[in-house]
């Protein structure tokens, strides 16, 4: 009996043991001093993981405005390793795009336009005329070695540098010389007169087809001359493949635009010659005081008095552009330019080459400008006379040189040293303003083919234009053989 009940005793005891060692358990995991402890530590735990969130956020913002800094300063750099991450067929550039250190632009951003038209107050006055005050056109060439008048005269070296040299009184060739073509009817003449707010657009070589501008308000309706320039090629296509109405005094219209037509076109070359309307509208629109130019390819969308207010008063500018999408560079526009074919090779060569004689470096970020090569499809612009200058001294460039007015606008600008401002904003607004629409047909010359000087002498002289570009012919007054072109490195296919 004594070993049975010593060992009933001692199961007794365990049990008895592990019931209180369980009860002390219960009651320490629902203690006050337990539940405590366990918050602090998630709370410390909480905190800890919060900062090392903050911290590692602040770590990856720097390191991608480190590598956005150093790329921008890789695109600038002469070391040819370097200068290879700028290049998107590059394995540095491809690497650091997979990894999301470069920004992909944004194709549409959305614009801050006031909202309501009939609220926007009109400028009580004109930007006063500072530097240039007075403004005259060159109607008459002292002498001439064409065989016929040419639109924009016959501008040797000398006066296309007397032209950039700045002065209250200037007199210069800005095109529509007697005989020279583009001429308009008395009745057009009239009706351009009376424009003081004018949207205009132009289709040449029926290239394009009319785009019904959309969301116009009826005070802009009122206050604007909605015009489409055309040559008697556009005008015919339009009459045969859209309903044209003539108005009481026979004016003509498609839908909204009133039709303007230059008779005989000034250039062999289509595309020249839709840089006339383009360029020269404060020569078609001698009364406008503002003007909003559209390519024909573009269909507005966003009211013209909203843009005026956005893109010139807001800021008080008065002349306004967007960016290129792809280039910067005009050596490297041009370099894109031949890629695609848009004309002769090496006549854009000779091109770049009398620009970089004359001092124009490859753009970088130490320039004033933020670009030195423009989306050229929209200008808006208010009409002083240095904006009209420059309208002039840029076409110019165009009627001598290439057709190719984005490489021609850079240089312009930099020609007259600061005392032309122009405001460039980004491509991506300028998406916002328009749709764009394809061409109807594929537009090519035959001098866009060609690949050396060669094919354009005995028989290839046939391939010369007759009426622009002479200034490509013309013996240039330095030694442009010494001349060597900056290196171009590609930073897109595209443009």
């Amino acid at each position: 009996m004594s070993d049975f009940q010593r060992s009933l005793s001692v199961r007794l005891s365990r049990r008895g043991y592990q019931n209180a060692q369980s009860k002390d358990a219960e009651a320490g995991f629902f203690s006050p001093t337990r539940l405590h402890t366990d918050y602090t530590m998630k709370k410390i735990w909480k905190a800890g993981f919060l900062r090392l969130l903050l911290v590692g956020g602040i770590v990856w913002m720097l390191l991608i405005l480190f590598a956005l800094l150093f790329h921008v300063w890789s695109c600038q750099s002469s070391l040819s390793f370097f200068s290879a991450i700028c290049n998107k067929e590059g394995r540095l550039y491809v690497m650091l795009d997979t990894i999301g250190f470069v920004p992909k632009p944004q194709h549409r951003c959305p614009i801050p336009v006031a909202y309501d038209p009939d609220k926007v107050l009109l400028p009580s006055g004109k930007t006063a005329d500072t530097i240039v005050r007075n403004l005259t056109y060159i109607t008459e060439d002292e002498s001439s070695n064409s065989q016929f008048p040419l639109f924009g005269g016959n501008i040797s070296w000398s006066q296309r540098e007397e032209s950039f040299q700045l002065k209250p009184e200037m007199k210069v060739h800005c095109g529509f010389m007697p005989g020279g073509g583009a001429e308009m009817s008395s009745l057009d003449k009239e009706y351009v007169k009376k424009c003081r707010f004018v949207v205009a657009t132009g289709i040449f070589d029926a290239y394009d087809e009319p785009h019904q501008p959309s969301n116009i308000s009826e005070r802009s309706k009122n206050l604007f001359c909605f015009v489409m320039v055309v040559d008697e090629v556009s005008l015919d296509f339009l009459s045969k493949n859209t309903t044209v109405r003539k108005d009481v005094q026979g004016g003509k219209w498609v839908g909204i635009w009133r039709l303007v037509l230059l008779k005989t076109p000034p250039y062999d070359e289509p595309r020249r010659n839709g840089k006339v309307p383009k360029i020269l509208t404060h020569r078609l629109f001698p009364e406008a005081q503002y003007s909003i130019w559209i390519d024909g390819k573009m269909e507005l969308i966003v009211d013209p008095l909203l843009i005026l207010e956005r893109y010139l008063w807001r800021g008080k500018h008065t002349f306004t552009i967007a960016q290129h999408k792809h280039h910067r560079n005009i050596y490297e526009e041009a370099d894109a330019c031949k890629r695609r074919k848009r004309y002769a090779r090496p006549l854009v060569d000779l091109h770049m080459k009398i620009y970089r004689y004359e001092g124009l470096e490859p753009w970088s970020i130490k320039k004033s400008t933020v670009s030195d090569v423009p989306e050229g499809a929209v200008i808006i612009r208010e009409h002083t006379a240095m904006n009209n200058l420059f309208s002039c001294l840029w076409f110019n460039e165009v009627h001598l040189l290439t057709p190719r007015d984005q490489l021609s606008f850079g240089y312009v600008v930099y020609r007259l040293k600061g005392a032309f401002k122009v405001f460039m904003f980004q491509n991506c607004e300028y998406n916002s303003l328009f749709e764009l629409h394809p061409h109807i047909r594929e537009h090519s010359s035959k001098i866009e083919w060609v690949k050396s000087l060669k094919e354009l002498k005995g028989k290839g002289e046939s391939l010369r234009e007759s009426r622009g570009g002479f200034g490509l012919w013309t013996p240039y007054p330095g030694d442009l053989d010494s001349v060597e072109l900056p290196k171009v490195v590609r930073t897109s296919k595209a443009g």
